[in-house]
């Protein structure tokens, strides 16, 4: 008798497939699915660059960023599935001497898993792996997998995707294990409760999730503006988990620029006035009129804020960013309060940074639609990392709709 988990599973994930026309945020539900079909708690979908014939994960369901671990087709059971073509069940991992002697792999396979090949007729495009299932795999589980990563092989297959990884690329930044508590009232409340993550110079990093995640947090973290409970704020390999207030300053202004979701202007200034102002305390500051070019306001350079809409002082704000030269921009919910043509505006300008400049952005925000200009994507749950996907070809602002 057919598993009557199927139809239901995989209508779910054509469903997603079909409807997204961005295939790498429909593989990240279809782990979810997955997943929560067969009662796992993590996974990750591994693909093959073909560049450098080693397979990568792309999307995973996980506590920490895993995107940009990597293997070889000889170095791994990730590369021996793909291989081979066949399924694999690791009921107990500990008895498996090459996982207990990875530390990499024995955290990520957990205490049990399932690697399934994602294949087609014609080739074995990656891998689907599921970890940590109450009991073990079954054969039906195995069935089930099978036929669904066939339907995501296809789809993967069909959309000729490529995608460039961040193997061989050093962080500039990463957090390792950050935990932050707050006293509320007499209850000590976690709200960051172990935050693995590295960010690249030149990308855009997109944060998602709900209130009270974390993620406004997470960002204060990152920018100096508070201090984590316990773990390390690693910047370009240095340990800068408790900087002198010196050091906290000069990481501050040479590394950090923050926009506001309030565009926090100086009302009496008007908008070159504004750049000049960031620009005077700057170390190595860019040319003000050259910042406000960047964004599309040369023209406006002598409107005060209360002249201008809320997109344009949005754009001020970004235009004071760029002229003190940070390595690394915080945006928390840019275009919240942004109607959808002045908040496509303020996109746009933040794409040119990163696409032009090769700035850094991280950018927390509730619009999912804004995550498809990424190149990755984290989801935060209950204060860790519950997803995280890397965009083979993120969107330019100017196509997103919301």
């Amino acid at each position: 008798m057919a598993d009557p988990r199927f139809v239901t599973c995989a209508w779910q994930i054509m469903d997603e497939l079909s409807k997204s026309n961005q295939l790498e945020s429909s593989l990240e539900t279809c782990i979810e699915t997955l997943a929560r079909t067969v009662g796992c708690s993590s996974g990750s979908i591994w693909m093959r660059n073909t560049v450098d014939n080693r397979f990568y994960i792309v999307a995973s369901k996980n506590s920490s960023d895993l995107t940009g671990i990597s293997t070889g087709e000889d170095e791994s059971f990730i590369g021996r599935i793909v291989k081979e073509g066949k399924s694999l069940i690791i009921d107990d991992c500990s008895k498996y001497p090459e996982i207990i002697e990875d530390k990499f792999f024995s955290s990520l396979f957990g205490n049990n898993a399932i690697l399934v090949p994602l294949k087609t007729p014609f080739s074995t495009v990656g891998c689907l792996q599921l970890n940590d299932r109450k009991g073990n795999f079954t054969e039906e589980d195995r069935e089930l997998l099978e036929n669904c990563g066939a339907l995501i092989a296809l789809d993967i297959e069909d959309k000729g995707l490529s995608f460039s990884p961040n193997k061989g690329r050093k962080p500039l930044l990463s957090l390792r294990g950050i935990i932050k508590e707050f006293m509320s009232g007499e209850e000590m409340r976690r709200i960051l409760k172990g935050i693995d993550l590295d960010i690249y110079e030149g990308e855009l990093l997109v944060v998602l999730g709900e209130s009270g995640c974390g993620k406004s947090t997470m960002l204060n973290i990152i920018g100096g503006m508070d201090q984590a409970s316990e773990g390390r704020l690693i910047v370009e390999g240095k340990d800068f988990s408790n900087p002198t207030e010196s050091e906290l300053t000069q990481y501050r202004r040479d590394y950090i620029g923050f926009i506001f979701q309030s565009y926090n202007l100086m009302p009496n200034l008007n908008a070159l006035e504004n750049v000049e102002f960031i620009a005077e305390i700057s170390k190595n500051p860019r040319d003000p009129m050259e910042c406000l070019d960047l964004v599309g306001l040369q023209d406006r350079w002598d409107r005060y804020p209360s002249a201008m809409s809320g997109g344009q002082q949005q754009r001020v704000c970004i235009a004071r960013v760029i002229s003190k030269e940070p390595r690394i921009i915080l945006a928390d919910e840019p275009t919240a309060a942004l109607d959808f043509e002045t908040g496509q505006g303020v996109l746009k300008a933040i794409e040119n940074i990163v696409r032009n400049d090769r700035k850094t952005v991280i950018m927390v925000t509730h619009n999912v639609e804004i995550a498809k200009m990424a190149d990755r994507v984290i989801r935060l749950k209950d204060g860790l990392i519950s997803s995280v996907r890397i965009n083979f070809s993120p969107l330019h602002a100017e196509d997103l709709s919301w």
